[in-house]
């Protein structure tokens, strides 16, 4: 059974500053005129309250701002107090401090494997705090502890559900979609530090490449996809011009072309448009059919 925190108003500090020095004074003054009169007991009993009235002060303790303490009685949860300043509570209470700060977390590069078994190299951060200070102490050893291995558990799970670049169509990868990946890696840290009592406000990959043992081979298919694309770009503005020059050239009746000279300058077009280097004209001073 998970053990859920419990608010707790503690007693204000300030008036049990007043309150404890006014009965130390005062039951010290009538120990000392008991003793005086030699009335014994009322001696003892005085001594005992002022003993009392020491241990009383061991209550005390300060709430800092977004903080809370965690009260126990001898091994017993009894609740937390979220009230900031000075605190008093039982003296025999222990009052541990949790943090409600929001706080980072960034992992180291990890290497791990993509969807597609490509060995990547990558990190995030993960911003978080924790919303129940009970469940954050008594549910897990060391909650700090247990957000550092979950997250990176987390990171590597989620890398190795996505390629590292989408290869095509509407494929999710973490290279071309930092939102969707980011949400999907918010959700799988969340699902984890659920049971610490630990609310993930965001998670974001900070750091993402190719394993140095294949960077320089996928670099090359990187370049050759962009020529690829490159090329493709250009031919099909090229294909569009020519169409646009053979309709153009009917259209106002410039010359008429038959299918064979219609092809000999889609060729030459093309040549022109679609060639690297600047092209060099070549005179016809004959027929196309001699």
């Amino acid at each position: 059974m998970k053990i859920q925190e419990k608010t707790r108003t503690a007693a204000s500090g300030y008036l049990a500053l007043v309150v404890l020095p006014v009965l130390t004074l005062l039951f010290g003054w009538l120990f000392v005129r008991s003793a005086v009169v030699e009335d014994v007991v009322m001696a003892v009993i005085y001594v005992l309250v002022l003993v009392v009235t020491f241990i009383c002060y061991k209550g005390f303790f300060m709430v800092h701002p977004n903080q809370a303490k965690v009260l126990q009685l001898f091994g017993t949860y009894v609740g937390s107090v979220r009230q900031t300043g000075l605190r008093w509570a039982n003296p025999f209470y222990s009052k541990e401090p949790v943090s409600l700060r929001v706080r980072n977390f960034e992992s180291g590069q990890m290497k791990v494997n993509d969807s597609s078994g490509n060995p990547i190299d990558i990190a995030a951060v993960v911003v978080w705090k924790v919303v129940d200070s009970a469940e954050a102490v008594f549910e897990v050893d060391d909650y700090e502890s247990f957000v550092q291995i979950q997250s990176e558990a987390a990171l590597r799970n989620m890398a190795a559900s996505y390629p590292y670049e989408a290869h095509g169509g509407e494929e999710v990868a973490l290279r071309s979609h930092p939102q969707v990946v980011a949400e999907k890696l918010r959700e799988e840290v969340q699902d984890r530090l659920d049971r610490a009592g630990v609310e993930v406000i965001e998670a974001r990959i900070s750091h993402l490449a190719y394993a140095q043992e294949i960077a320089s081979t996928m670099l090359k298919r990187q370049q050759a996809q962009a020529i690829v694309a490159a090329r493709t770009q250009i031919v099909d503005g090229a294909v569009g011009m020519v169409k646009m020059a053979l309709t153009e050239l009917e259209e106002q009746g410039v010359v008429e072309l038959d299918e064979e000279r219609k092809a000999n300058m889609v060729s030459n077009l093309l040549v022109v448009l679609c060639g690297e280097e600047n092209v060099h004209p070549v005179l016809n001073t004959g027929s196309l059919y001699n």
